[in-house]
């Protein structure tokens, strides 16, 4: 009688735990979801939708793995789809021009970073709001698109870029590309000190600051990381579409941002995994 006691307040506890997390309920919603849609439309569970599935999510789902890293620090990057727009015509423009297909997405890796440092520096540096600051270099960086392309799409890229945006077998290529991310991702942000350190930053940035936490340098690295997550996902695009245009990816900082919150991660910073951004995408 003694032992029923003490187990049921531990069960409840861990029950009530379980309920709580908010991953726990995503993940009820989304499996109600599929149950529903593989009820009312039977090609829904075949293996060729699930892939399109993941083909559909792999740009939004590649941008939120950068855009979590942000969000923990409390901060937001609305950059993002500005990035996608002028690193995938960069790249295209670059490979028109003779640029080997290798060169070409190195260089777009480089500008993403570049771009995302900018924003990092002046979130950190210049200690602007992060919604300023972004919502400055997304207009920029959009007009930029515009003016480096004269507002006509870059199209026809060799096919050695293009097969990026194709598949192996029945498995689509930037799928993989994001499973990847999300995996680096993951596992930074889970096992490495850059990442314990990210979520310090995020609950208390004063007191990460007192405790030896370098928090503008680190602050200044999640906005270079969602840099390189934009220019994987200019890559994934442009090469899906063979053409790049300055309206790619137009608005799509919202369904990232939203990927973000419904995955659990805190708007507020300091609370969060890639694990619910995975869920949210």
């Amino acid at each position: 009688m003694e032992s029923t006691q003490v187990k049921t307040p531990q069960r409840e506890s861990v029950w009530r735990r379980l309920v709580s997390n908010n991953n726990f309920g995503v993940s009820i919603a989304l499996i109600i979801l599929l149950v529903a849609m593989a009820a009312f439309a039977p090609n829904f569970t075949t293996l060729n939708n699930i892939f399109n599935v993941l083909l559909q999510i792999a740009q939004v789902g590649t941008i939120a793995v950068g855009m979590t890293y942000v969000i923990l620090t409390a901060g937001i990057d609305l950059s993002v789809g500005s990035i996608v727009a002028f690193d995938g015509l960069a790249m295209a423009m670059m490979m028109k021009t003779g640029v080997p297909v290798v060169l070409a997405i190195l260089a777009g890796l480089v500008i993403g970073g570049a771009i995302g440092g900018l924003n990092g520096f002046l979130v950190a540096k210049l200690n602007l709001q992060p919604f300023v600051a972004t919502l400055g270099t997304m207009t920029m960086f959009r007009g930029l698109a515009y003016t480096i392309s004269g507002g006509q799409p870059v199209y026809t890229l060799p096919a050695a870029f293009d097969y990026l945006g194709g598949s192996i077998g029945v498995i689509p290529i930037p799928a993989i590309l994001m499973v990847i991310v999300f995996i680096i991702g993951a596992y930074t942000l889970k096992y490495t000190k850059f990442g314990r350190h990210i979520y310090a930053i995020g609950g208390n940035a004063e007191a990460s600051k007192l405790s030896g936490i370098k928090v503008k340098r680190n602050t200044a690295m999640v906005y270079i990381i969602s840099g390189l997550c934009c220019a994987i996902a200019a890559v994934i695009l442009t090469a899906r579409l063979d053409s790049a245009v300055p309206t790619a990816a137009d608005g799509i900082e919202l369904d990232v941002i939203a990927a973000v919150a419904i995955g659990g991660t805190d708007m507020q910073g300091g609370k969060g995994a890639i694990f619910g951004t995975i869920i949210g995408a």
